[in-house]
Formats: C-alpha cells, sequence, structure tokens
C-alpha cells in the first residue's frame, strides 16, 4: 500500500512539474496560476496543495533540483587537473543535454531569473577556490575572473540550447573548456 502512495505522489508530481514547464514556455511565472496548473496536470486544486504551497514554491523545487545535481556533479571531479576539469564540464553539458526541455525553459525569457544568478553562485563556489589554487590569481580579482567564465559558459549553453544542440556535448564541453583556460587566443592555434 505505501508503495502504491510513494509511486502515485512522485507521479502527481512529475505532472505537475511538466505542467509548469509548459506554462512557463509561454508566459512568465508572475502570470501563471494554480488553477492553470492543475487543469494542465489534470489534477485538482486540494491534491497540489498537498504538495506545494503555490506555483513559486513548485518552481523552486525545480530548481533545487537541478542545482542539488549540478552540486553533486562538481563536487565529484578535482579541479586541480586538466582532464577532470574538463570531464565535470563534460558531465554538466551532457546533464544540460539529458534536460534540455526543463533547462531550456528555466534559462528562457519566461523562467525565475533568479535561477541564472542562482547556478553562478554554485559554480562559482566549486570553481574560484580551485582555480586560486591551480592558476596565480590576484584574490582581488577572483570574482571578476569567476563572473566572466561562468556567464559565458551558461550564456553559450544557453544559445546551444536554443540552436537545438546543434553540437555534441562532448564538443561544448571542449569549446567552454577551451575558451574558459585559454581566451580569444584558442581561436588562433
Amino acid at each position: 500500500m505505501n508503495s502504491k502512495l510513494d509511486r502515485r505522489k512522485k507521479y502527481t508530481r512529475m505532472v505537475l512539474k511538466e505542467s509548469l514547464m509548459k506554462l512557463l514556455k509561454v508566459k512568465s511565472i508572475s502570470t501563471v496560476t494554480v488553477k492553470e496548473i492543475c487543469a494542465l496536470a489534470d489534477i485538482n486544486r486540494s491534491t497540489f496543495y498537498s504538495h506545494y504551497q503555490d506555483q513559486f514554491d513548485l518552481l523552486n523545487q525545480i530548481e533545487e533540483e537541478i542545482i542539488e545535481d549540478m552540486n553533486e556533479t562538481l563536487t565529484a571531479y578535482n579541479f586541480n587537473q586538466d582532464e577532470e576539469t574538463l570531464k565535470m564540464i563534460e558531465k554538466i553539458v551532457e546533464y544540460v543535454a539529458e534536460n534540455s526541455d526543463v533547462c531550456s525553459t528555466l534559462f528562457n525569457e519566461h523562467g525565475d531569473s533568479s535561477f541564472k544568478k542562482r547556478i553562478m553562485k554554485v559554480a562559482s563556489e566549486h570553481t574560484v577556490k580551485n582555480a586560486l589554487s591551480i592558476y596565480p590569481i590576484d584574490s582581488e580579482i577572483s570574482e571578476y575572473v569567476s563572473i566572466f567564465a561562468i556567464s559565458g559558459s551558461i550564456h553559450l549553453l544557453e544559445n546551444w540550447l536554443k540552436n537545438g544542440m546543434d553540437k555534441p556535448p562532448k564538443e561544448m564541453a571542449e569549446l567552454i573548456s577551451n575558451l574558459t583556460n585559454k581566451g580569444l587566443s584558442y581561436l588562433q592555434e
């Protein structure tokens, strides 16, 4: 009985998340209503409220799952080695590819604008401290270097998603790694 309830709970949450993602493709979170989510999911509102407080709570849960996955991926690698850094970037790009629908929706103009900032903060926490141990960067400018590298990488991934993932994840990871490590001089090689 308990496993049946767990399956039903998982199914309900999955349908609600998918419904919100469909709505966010065409409208911003501030204009989405719980009534719309429930109608699309074919779930009644009392069931919705037994899982989430409102549409913002549902969106926050979706974002938290992505950030948690990203944290796990970033913690699994040793940034002191170039091969490990490339593998880590590949894993993140593969994750974005596997979750392209959700990622492109969260990155679009209807998604939560604070999501990119949260992603940047997580990436920064993992990369800055490790970059300082590899590269002799003045601690006063390390924050700027981090913002430049991370925001550039996020925008590359956004554009890649908009272009229908026209390049394989491995190629995108190599491009991000090369541009981050070598800058525009990489293009002259």
